[in-house]
């Protein structure tokens, strides 16, 4: 072939793949063009996937056996075994460290920093007093553990579930906001003074709802700006159905939690790692800690330099918290940074050991056999968003968007719930003479409870943690047990790491939802 033709057959090609990547995508029930100011405009997003937030690994989901792997040495029998299937989800690879409060308290501090938000800023604080015990020398971790450089990268701890609930909305504002700035739908000098913005900083749900909205970038409103309106102009706001904004950061629910913390995928031995290409689905051990390289065992099996190795930060003994000097077991008394030790077979790091963390559940005893078997989780108090006598959406003064609880009386036609407030629901307190866990209305189940501290410790404050941490036996660092803490209390060995709901195919990007068999012709005859 010539260079003439050869030049003929590649403009022929360019010709082809340009009619290809300009014809219009269709409706399949009316054929009306979607993204064509010509049909109605009707805008369909481009983007097809959701990208993966900052700080987040992705957890393909699936069955497994949820609760005890070992004997039941503390007689709670609370983890009874059972088997429950975890939609695919994301969740942080490390717990979160100081660092990373610290930049938290940083904004909160810029942000609200008038005299008026000043029980903002106090109740963002850790409570750095967990250290203290009554016979120990603890006061160096009082002082500095939080704030020195040294421990950065440590765990924060000190957090109750409530600051860890509020982190989480804020790390969702922050990361929605440097999206829509990557794309220019924010203007970079809008961003560089947060000081003093207070209710007026960016919340995504409140931009979603019209109630902010910040200066645009000049480049959205150029011509390469994919997001049109409907008669073709560049649009200058998003809407989350354009696929640029992430769902919200959370706690994970406990069912989420210990199922990434076992990472059976790594027991799998033909996983399935790319599209068209089947698994297996097989489960080779009973796990029971977080690692795949010595299920059983609480040391590095395999030859080598690490041979022997502890796989996690715990207390292998009374007053054994990191071995001999010349030869410490796990080099650290306390804790050690978020990225030692090894990774389980997801890659995230300390699920066993370290610290023990915050879920987003409700505690109950018999928690493991009362929930559903697909997304077990117990702490719904059902919301909708606040409407004025106007019927518009407003905020409250710290920026977020006004909510308020469902009452009963909303849901009581409901088939598939009958209370906005469903926190207790089933657990057998009201069948148990003298046991309540709660009051029996909104404003009492948001206090202690009638029953706590009479008939029972827990309460509808009480909070799941699960992991183990640097003060711990191995008992705890099996991903299965668990145990409770209320809500507003912190604790020298509990931190948390956050989560995020998966969108679309339950295997990741690049993967199908389903099975899809070719399509099979039924006559091919000429009609």
């Amino acid at each position: 072939m010539n260079l003439k033709n050869l030049f003929i057959v590649l403009s022929c090609a360019a010709a082809v793949s340009a009619c290809k990547s300009n014809k219009k995508e269709k409706s399949d029930v009316t054929g009306w063009n979607y993204n064509d100011k010509n049909m109605g405009g009707y805008q369909v997003s481009r983007e097809k996937e959701q990208r993966t937030g900052p700080g987040l690994v992705f957890v393909q989901g699936g069955t497994f056996t949820m609760g005890a792997t070992e004997e039941d040495v503390m007689g709670d029998w609370n983890n009874i075994p059972s088997r429950k299937t975890v939609n695919s989800f994301y969740i942080d690879r490390t717990e979160v460290a100081n660092i990373h409060y610290r930049e938290y308290l940083y904004w909160v501090n810029n942000v609200f920093d008038g005299d008026e938000y000043k029980d903002v800023r106090s109740q963002a604080l850790p409570d750095t007093l967990v250290w203290r015990n009554e016979l120990a020398y603890n006061e160096p971790l009082v002082e500095y553990y939080f704030r020195h450089p040294s421990y950065n990268y440590y765990p924060v701890v000190g957090v109750t579930w409530r600051q860890a609930h509020d982190f989480c909305l804020w790390r969702s504002d922050r990361v929605n906001e440097k999206a829509l700035l990557d794309k220019g739908f924010i203007n970079k000098t809008a961003v560089k003074n947060i000081q003093g913005q207070g209710s007026e900083s960016f919340n995504t749900k409140a931009y979603l709802l019209g109630l902010t909205t910040p200066t645009p970038g000049n480049q959205v409103r150029s011509k390469k700006n994919p997001l049109k309106n409907p008669n073709g102009t560049p649009r200058t706001t998003v809407t989350f159905e354009d696929g640029i904004l992430l769902p919200n950061y959370r706690l994970p629910t406990e069912a989420e939690w210990e199922y990434a913390a076992l990472g059976l995928v790594g027991q799998n031995p033909n996983p399935s790692r790319k599209e068209g290409k089947r698994g297996e689905e097989l489960i080779t051990n009973k796990q029971v800690f977080a690692w795949t390289q010595n299920v059983n065992g609480l040391r590095d099996s395999r030859r080598g330099t690490w041979q022997g190795t502890f796989l996690a930060n715990f207390k292998r003994g009374n007053g054994d918290n990191m071995g001999v000097a010349g030869g410490l077991n796990d080099r650290a008394v306390y804790t050690a940074p978020v990225t030692s030790f090894f990774p389980n077979s997801f890659g995230l790091y300390n699920m066993s050991g370290n610290v023990s963390e915050w879920t987003g559940d409700i505690y109950r005893p018999l928690s493991p056999t009362d929930n559903d078997d697909v997304s077990p989780y117990r702490g719904n108090h059902y919301q909708n968003v606040y409407k004025n006598k106007d019927g518009e959406f407003e905020k409250d003064s710290l920026g977020h968007v006004k909510t308020v609880y469902v009452t009963d009386e909303e849901s009581k036609n409901r088939r598939n719930y009958q209370k906005g407030n469903v926190i207790n629901y089933l657990d057998g307190d009201s069948m148990i003479t003298g046991v309540t866990y709660g009051g029996t209305d909104v404003a009492e189940n948001s206090k202690t409870g009638r029953g706590y501290g009479v008939s029972t410790l827990i309460s509808d404050k009480s909070r799941v943690i699960k992991g183990g941490s640097w003060n711990d036996r191995p008992y705890w660092l099996s991903p299965g047990a668990r145990r409770f803490l209320e809500e507003d209390q912190g604790s020298s060995t509990v931190g948390f790491r956050c989560a995020m709901d998966r969108l679309g195919s339950p295997e990741g990007n690049g993967h199908k939802t389903g099975i899809n068999y070719p399509t099979r012709r039924q006559n091919t005859r000429k009609r």
